[in-house]
């Protein structure tokens, strides 16, 4: 049975994509200190890691993550209701299935963007989470896979889903071609199609669409506000951290930070999980494109990416390399 929760109104504007590996809690702390009101996403969680595991290890976040959505990876719709029931209380805000991941390791599971070839059981598992949960439950998907009619195929997906009681679609403007391509090159080899996903949010303007893929500069964005509910960053969010600032500029009232205001915070988040026993460079590993484009990107990369490891005092070592690097930006543009 639902939970009853209050239900908060979700700003999706600006979203930062869930990515396998890369989005952990250390990655979204220095994130929401670069967008203060972006929309951030876990990394992908199986629905059986939620119900046998260790639920502080797995779900565990910082309260300055918020608003934060959970996504699950599953195809069983009564194992997916069972792990959003655990997931209540934990302080997210959505949960999102993942039907968009082409990894192998994610389709020998049968969950990802390889559920898309199945639409109703897409929608059964849609229903059973929205029953168990008295939190908005989304969905992230590709416009089609593989040989999949990317209009229709694409439609009668999001009118499925839509019909259990999804009202909001991450989409990825790409297909994914799960026979001869590899994880890596479906993030970039099949072509992108923003005139595709902008039919269907033309076509279903009952419901929030949120566009994702390729997504890399304020310009590509603001070229297409007006046809999407938000824009989901993914990779660019990651090489090029700074983009979110940028970004959240655009969306935001909220004055942006500088990096080095950024890089004070994320010394201060260092100290504290030092002492908690976190390695430096569990967090450091997510800062190391922040100078990415400016006098000094080469010396503080270098530092982050090589010394943290060896590093004593964790906050004084991200403020000395933070000094160093715009010293030597000062001294290059003198």
């Amino acid at each position: 049975m639902a939970q009853v929760q209050i239900k908060e109104v979700i700003d999706r504007r600006l979203c930062v994509a869930p990515m396998m590996d890369w989005t952990d809690r250390h990655c979204r702390v220095f994130h929401r200190h670069l967008a203060p009101e972006a929309l951030l996403f876990s990394e992908m969680v199986t629905a059986e890691a939620v119900i046998h595991g260790d639920l502080d290890r797995l779900l565990g976040h910082d309260a300055i993550e918020h608003p934060l959505v959970l996504q699950l990876g599953g195809s069983q719709p009564d194992r997916l209701a069972m792990a959003v029931e655990r997931a209540a209380g934990r302080g997210f805000c959505e949960i999102n299935l993942n039907v968009g991941c082409p990894s192998d390791r994610v389709q020998s599971g049968r969950f990802g963007a390889c559920l898309m070839a199945e639409p109703q059981l897409v929608a059964d598992c849609c229903r059973a989470m929205i029953a168990a949960s008295g939190l908005p439950v989304s969905v992230k998907c590709r416009i089609g896979i593989d040989d999949m009619d990317s209009e229709t195929g694409l439609d009668h997906f999001v009118d499925l889903v839509a019909d259990a009681g999804v009202n909001v679609v991450y989409l990825h403007a790409r297909k994914a071609w799960l026979k001869g391509l590899s994880p890596r090159e479906n993030r970039d080899v099949p072509p992108l199609d923003y005139d595709r996903a902008s039919r269907l949010a033309a076509r279903r303007t009952d419901l929030s669409i949120i566009l994702n893929g390729g997504l890399t500069t304020a310009e590509q964005i603001k070229a297409q506000e007006d046809d999407f509910a938000g824009f989901m960053i993914g990779r660019a969010a990651y090489r090029t951290p700074y983009l979110l600032t940028a970004l959240a500029k655009d969306f935001f009232v909220t004055p942006p930070p500088s990096r080095r205001q950024v890089v004070l915070a994320m010394a201060d988040y260092a100290d504290r999980m030092a002492k908690q026993q976190v390695p430096l460079h569990s967090i450091t590993r997510h800062m190391l494109g922040l100078y990415a484009g400016q006098r000094g990107a080469r010396h503080w990369r270098r530092r982050l990416g090589e010394q943290a490891r060896l590093a004593d005092h964790a906050g004084e070592f991200i403020r000395r390399a933070c000094e160093e690097c715009e010293a030597l930006a000062a001294q290059i543009a003198a």
